[in-house]
């Protein structure tokens, strides 16, 4: 079995059973932004890996293996960098409403954890960013829709002001899913806020030109610039490099939180082969896992176990790098006061 267990993709996160996706977004009148909900059914285990220097964060020190909960309620993706965070207390705020999240003494807490990209004032104004009430109007959209639902994709939710190669282009939200032989289900939504460029699918094993890569020379950077030039906010200016890719996989096997925490590291890999650079100092490079539950991986033997569990984290690293590029390929061009946003023009796929 290869590392994606023979699997078709494309799909979507919402093949895993009871993951429903929301967004919220505005594009008008200084925005360029947005948030994005990832709803798991009730008791889904989740961790997290976040491997970029320059991280936006919410609650994540929650879904450490040694700490105390296990659940994951929501997951928020945001624009508005560390003020966008805000949007998680408006998912907290749906998810008590239906009786989601940590019992305790009088009620529950939901585990809601979040994570940002910079888009501030790339619609025009720096003070257009989600607040909570756009957090809670995500996830109320994410618990109104249909089992196994087709996903939005590129300029929506957290992708709205998402943009790629040092400004040049836009990014957005990406959406894939792998079935693997044994019935285990792999899915990730992406939002795709680099300061690299896509690889081409060559460069990945594919059949084609190995050394082929999808990067216009107008946008390529020599040592010499990518050591002094920085992202602006709004364009391709100098100024701070603030460029984050978000993640979230999730899958419907029975995985423990170290387990999520392992197979969101793995995940990694599929950031670094879709996008050139990764991970670096000015990233927030994030990725989730979340576990539904619903079907048993082969722990026979230790043997079995650790396949069963290789096999599912290259799943993993597949369909992250499947995401992402589904995430550039539909984002569509934007001109803002802030610049225009052009759509990427190489193929991706």
């Amino acid at each position: 079995m290869g590392p994606s267990g023979g699997a078709a993709a494309q799909g979507q996160i919402t093949d895993v059973p009871g993951v429903r996706v929301g967004h919220q977004q505005k594009s008008d009148g200084g925005w360029l932004s947005g948030v994005t909900v990832v709803l798991p059914p009730a008791g889904t285990v989740g961790s997290v890996d976040v491997r970029g220097g320059g991280p936006g964060t919410h609650e994540t020190d929650a879904l450490d293996p040694t700490t105390l909960v296990r659940t994951v309620d929501a997951v928020v993706l945001t624009g508005g960098s560390a003020y966008g965070l805000v949007t998680a207390h408006g998912v907290q705020r749906w998810c008590e409403e239906q009786g989601r999240g940590f019992a305790v003494t009088g009620g529950v807490v939901p585990i809601v954890p979040a994570a940002a990209i910079f888009d501030l004032g790339r619609g025009g104004a720096f003070s257009a960013r989600p607040d909570e009430a756009m957090g809670y109007a995500a996830a109320a959209a994410a618990g109104g829709q249909a089992e196994g639902h087709d996903v939005e994709r590129g300029n929506v939710g957290a992708g709205t002001g998402a943009v790629i190669g040092r400004g040049k282009y836009k990014g957005g939200v990406g959406t894939a899913s792998i079935t693997l032989e044994n019935g285990v289900v792999v899915g990730a939504l992406a939002v795709v806020n680099a300061l690299g460029l896509p690889l081409a699918a060559e460069a990945c094993g594919e059949p084609g030109t190995p050394e082929q890569r999808v990067e216009p020379a107008s946008v390529r950077l020599s040592e010499e610039q990518a050591s002094t030039q920085r992202v602006s906010a709004v364009g391709t200016e100098p100024g701070p490099a603030l460029n984050t890719t978000l993640v979230v996989v999730a899958t419907n096997a029975v995985l423990d939180v170290a387990e999520c925490k392992r197979t969101a590291s793995a995940a990694h890999a599929g950031l670094a082969r879709a996008l050139n650079p990764s991970h670096t100092l000015a990233d927030g490079d994030t990725v989730f896992c979340l576990a539904t539950g619903g079907h048993e991986l082969d722990r026979s033997t230790e043997a079995a176990r650790q396949i069963s569990l290789i096999t599912l984290q290259s799943a993993a690293a597949d369909v992250v790098r499947l995401a992402i590029l589904d995430g550039i390929s539909s984002a569509q061009a934007v001109t803002t006061p802030a610049g225009e946003f052009g759509a990427y023009p190489g193929n991706v796929r």
